[in-house]
């Protein structure tokens, strides 16, 4: 083999060489059944990021645990309850905000077991950022295993506390009912019969729901005919 030949055979061998250590990778292959990921709700992104709230951390929702019914959103509904009345439907597992022109802000929430709910109308008394909770001598009664101990006493307000990040207290005939509309990160639990009685709505929601709604307002929670306080009319309107 001549100098010239060897020479060439070099240069092949190298360019193989080299070629065999690039990082340089075929352009992906995107299969026709393959499926595209799942992009968030934007609304939810919005309406339900992380945010701070009085020294507290309220953690973002995850879309994948909120069914899109239960986004906080406007709705056609006809009732004769003035504005600025909340409605209560746990058949449905909704809370309206009456507003003007037949609409109303509806919020999805949790619900009393059945056998725990209150019904019958009453008054927002009061409203508390980050309460205190302490379990009822009902709830000590029905299950003294998880209640009879030391959260017999309470437990101070935060993230942890089961009323979440705002409670908004019924009071009925200037008594309180022990029925409360309140917060909680137990995203899961939104749509569904879990609580010991009370409403619970997403943190997000229940601090929202405590800026539009002043203390002293009516509130009204249905029974067996939610026709009686409203119906709802069509499509969300955003």
């Amino acid at each position: 083999m001549t100098s010239k030949t060897m020479r060439a055979a070099g240069l092949i061998t190298l360019g193989l060489a080299a070629a065999g250590c690039s990082t340089t990778q075929p352009p992906t292959r995107t299969l026709a059944y393959q499926q595209p990921e799942p992009q968030p709700d934007p609304r939810i992104a919005r309406m339900y990021g992380a945010e701070e709230d009085q020294g507290w951390r309220i953690p973002a929702v995850d879309p994948q645990q909120i069914e899109p019914r239960n986004i906080r959103q406007v709705v056609d509904y006809r009732t004769d309850e003035t504005p600025g009345t909340l409605v209560v439907d746990p058949h449905a597992r909704f809370l309206y905000l009456v507003m003007e022109n037949g609409k109303a802000m509806r919020y999805g929430v949790g619900v009393g077991k059945a056998g725990l709910e209150f019904t019958g109308t009453g008054t927002i008394a009061r409203k508390a950022a980050w309460p205190r909770w302490t379990p009822t001598p009902n709830m000590i009664e029905r299950e003294p295993d998880k209640y009879g101990g030391d959260l017999r006493h309470g437990m101070a307000g935060g993230i942890d506390n089961p009323l979440g990040a705002r409670a908004l207290y019924l009071y009925k005939d200037g008594r309180d009912t022990l029925f409360r509309i309140h917060g909680t990160n137990q995203e899961w639990s939104i749509g569904k019969a879990v609580s010991s009685g009370c409403i619970r709505m997403l943190n997000q929601d229940v601090i929202d729901l405590n800026r539009r709604v002043p203390a002293g307002s009516k509130i009204v929670v249905v029974g067996i005919d939610p026709s009686a306080a409203g119906t709802p009319n069509g499509d969300p309107t955003s």
